[in-house]
């Protein structure tokens, strides 16, 4: 059993202002708290929220006898962790200042200092007494709650002043048994696909990083030259602009979709998903020997490691195992004869040097890192029985062990999500059916379809 904990944001209610100024006069109490708390821990070397809390809890108590106790051991917790994290930058030489500096705030609130009250409100705890605040739930928050997660004893609340609201971070948690793998599922990510190996189907899913990369590179560049000229380049209104791009959201939104379609996929089989073990920092080592500019800011960019992370976070929520192996020359070796692939400048279809057939650059990969899985030793290894690879010609036979089936981001990609609602559903439904592009719901059972498809015609 393995406990699992996510982190969700709800929004409350518009608050009246006279209750929205208790909530200010609170985050100004903690913010003073957390300020002498921190310029104490940093200058004094203290790491330990313990021991910062036997140090300074008494004093802060006296200066502010009208807030709740427990706000002063929630401050220190949030001390301790700022002041830790300084020090170790500072040890690094990446600190900018000699002394920390507090500038956004999170009231962090333990089980003495709120409560729930039903499902839609929280009670927290100020110095003005308790104060009950409505929530707005959204479809995230129904689906912890629907599924059985329960809610941790911590959490934390920040203040939008503009629309007078609360922004809740509420943490669920839920203990998830690890299943027992019957089978494996090769994963093999690359800057402009995702490509896995399901009962000997190699599904390509396109990402389409490497233009959306290359679109906001343009895009800032140009920002840049414009209003370094009319105004200097530390103007706030060229920041602005800059921090209007969606570039991380939109990467965000593909790296969360693609893990879910992957660990469902895993799961319904009830395989383990097996990943290349890519180090800490995979783009130092793939950009020693280029020299071009743009193409070292595209390797930066595609986060290959961040993929895993987030497929390896998502299979913690379904109980799914991951493995991770040598990713040493796993586009480059036959699995069929063990010998080096020739490819042609800048193409994925390479050659076997000894069998002559034709190899996607991608498929072999997953090919490779399966064998490697099965080995159990993470080495190179010859293919096992039960697992034989058709090795007729790409032009020839278009085989799944060579030519993957490629899946467009538009059909994978929801760029907006379901109606809450049935009469929404419908509505939707009528208006999709004009459309020539293809929006898919599930995309579950069109994986299972596509895979006893093609075994069915590679049968024949």
């Amino acid at each position: 059993m393995a406990r699992v904990a996510r982190t969700v944001i709800v929004r409350s209610v518009k608050l009246p202002r006279k209750m929205f100024r208790v909530f200010v006069e609170l985050e100004g109490m903690y913010r003073n708290i957390v300020e002498q708390l921190v310029m104490y821990a940093v200058r004094n070397r203290v790491k330990s929220f313990i021991r910062l809390k036997a140090l300074k809890y008494r004093e802060i108590r006296n200066l502010y006898p009208q807030l709740p106790s427990h706000y002063v051991y929630t401050a220190c917790q949030d001390a301790g962790t700022r002041a830790k994290s300084f020090l170790r930058l500072k040890k690094l030489e990446l600190a900018e200042r000699n002394h920390p500096e507090v500038k956004k705030i999170s009231i962090w609130i333990d089980d003495h200092l709120w409560k729930t009250n039903g499902y839609t409100s929280i009670k927290i705890a100020t110095h003005k007494g308790w104060v009950t605040v409505e929530l707005e739930p959204h479809k995230q928050y129904w689906k912890y709650v629907n599924k059985g997660w329960k809610l941790a004893s911590e959490a934390k609340i920040k203040l939008d002043k503009r629309d007078r609201r609360l922004i809740v971070y509420l943490t669920f948690v839920k203990e998830i048994e690890e299943c027992k793998p019957r089978g494996y599922l090769p994963v093999d990510v690359n800057e402009n696909n995702v490509t896995i190996l399901a009962d000997g189907v190699a599904l390509l899913f396109e990402t389409g990083t490497e233009k959306l990369v290359l679109g906001y590179y343009y895009r800032r560049k140009k920002v840049q030259e414009k209003y370094d000229k009319l105004y200097g380049k530390k103007s706030r209104i060229k920041k602005k602009v800059l921090r209007e791009l969606k570039e991380r959201k939109k990467k965000h939104d593909i790296k969360w979709k693609i893990a879910n379609l992957i660990v469902r996929t895993a799961y319904e089989k009830q395989y383990a998903i097996v990943l290349e073990n890519l180090g800490k920092k995979p783009a130092n080592n793939m950009i020693k020997k280029i020299k071009d500019k743009q193409l070292r800011h595209r390797i930066f960019q595609a986060s290959f490691r961040e993929i895993q992370k987030t497929i390896e976070e998502k299979a913690r929520e379904y109980g799914v195992p991951v493995i991770y192996v040598n990713p040493k020359n796993t586009s480059r070796m036959c699995p069929v004869h063990n010998v080096p692939i020739t490819y042609g400048n800048g193409s994925r279809i390479g050659r076997c040097s000894k069998g002559g057939e034709l190899w996607h650059r991608d498929v072999v990969a997953c090919w490779n890192i399966l064998l490697k899985a099965l080995r159990g030793d993470g080495s190179p290894a010859p293919s096992p029985a039960g697992h034989a690879l058709d090795v007729r010609l790409v032009p020839l036979a278009l085989k799944a062990a060579h030519d993957p089936i490629g899946i467009p981001k538009s059909l994978w990609a929801r760029w907006k999500s379901l109606p809450q609602i049935q009469k929404a559903i419908v509505l939707n439904k009528v208006k999709r059916q004009g459309r020539t592009e293809c929006i898919c719901d599930s995309m579950g059972p069109l994986i299972q379809e596509i895979i006893t498809l093609s075994s069915f015609f590679f049968k024949k």
